[in-house]
């Protein structure tokens, strides 16, 4: 068990050490906040590819029976990668809230200290819950509560994780100054088609599955489905609803300016031509 855990708590924290030391050689004018963030979205996205693959395998090896069939990855995957990274990506996290707020000339971020700890809990307050909910709910029903059954329904949260990828490369490609480029809006757009369909709409999905199993309707399947797995999934759940909302308005917020900065360009021409 022991061996298990250390490939994943070597495996996150060293891939984040390589790329903090890898990035400012490349990006010689970045500061410590631009390479901690970047180094942090790479081992994210690192780690969503990891754990999509192990859902697509686990989902489709468990379509049959989604109950009672079994694959390994659904339990493995979560101790030996799912619990070291949720754990790092606190301390990861962390350090990207200092450096940013260092980079900005804040006093209180002069040095680690409980303070600095304490307000990184304040600022950061949905995403630590979301982990910890995560280490203690998520964790205990993948391994104990569950019964060696719903192997199906892990793989499922797995997929969560398969937005990941495009949210870290809008970040990047803000970092690296292509935010206008029609990439970005391209990725814009995906983030939110993968985050809706993949951590929000997943979950009526499984539980349209379970009642297509038991031959229920969708209304009644969280009377037959244990109190615990109802709080978990409406634990992950309601972040993803909020975070969704954020995104949608920044995509708005997004828009508006552009579309104004386009028509202040074309008024400009209009006037310039007309000159």
């Amino acid at each position: 068990m022991w061996r298990v855990l250390v490939s994943g708590a070597v495996l996150f924290p060293g891939l984040f050490i390589v790329f903090r030391k890898t990035l400012p050689v490349i990006f010689r004018r970045w500061s410590d906040a631009d390479v901690v963030l970047v180094s942090e979205r790479l081992v994210s996205s690192v780690h969503a590819i990891m754990a999509t693959m192990a859902g697509i395998i686990v989902v489709s090896s468990c379509r049959e029976n989604v109950i009672t069939n079994r694959h390994w990855l659904a339990t493995s995957f979560v101790l030996s990668y799912g619990v070291p990274y949720m754990a790092y990506d606190v301390f990861a996290m962390y350090l990207s809230h200092y450096y940013r707020f260092q980079v900005k000339g804040h006093e209180d971020y002069r040095g680690h200290s409980l303070r600095t700890i304490s307000l990184f809990v304040r600022k950061e307050f949905l995403l630590v819950l979301h982990h910890l909910a995560l280490l203690t709910i998520l964790l205990p029903i993948a391994l104990f509560f569950r019964e060696d059954q719903g192997d199906f329904f892990i793989g499922c949260l797995f997929l969560t994780e398969i937005s990941t990828p495009f949210v870290s490369l809008g970040k990047i490609m803000i970092q690296v100054g292509l935010q206008d480029c029609w990439l970005h809006k391209v990725n814009g757009c995906m983030v939110l088609l993968s985050f809706f369909l993949c951590r929000i709409a997943l979950f009526p999905y499984m539980y349209w599955v379970y009642g297509e199993h038991y031959s229920l309707p969708l209304y009644s399947v969280p009377l037959h489905i244990p109190l615990y797995a109802n709080l978990g999934n409406m634990c992950i759940l309601a972040p993803q609803v909020y975070w969704f909302v954020l995104l949608c308005r920044k995509g708005y917020r997004l828009y508006k300016r552009q579309h104004s900065t386009n028509h202040q360009d074309q008024t400009s021409s209009i006037h310039a031509k007309a000159e």
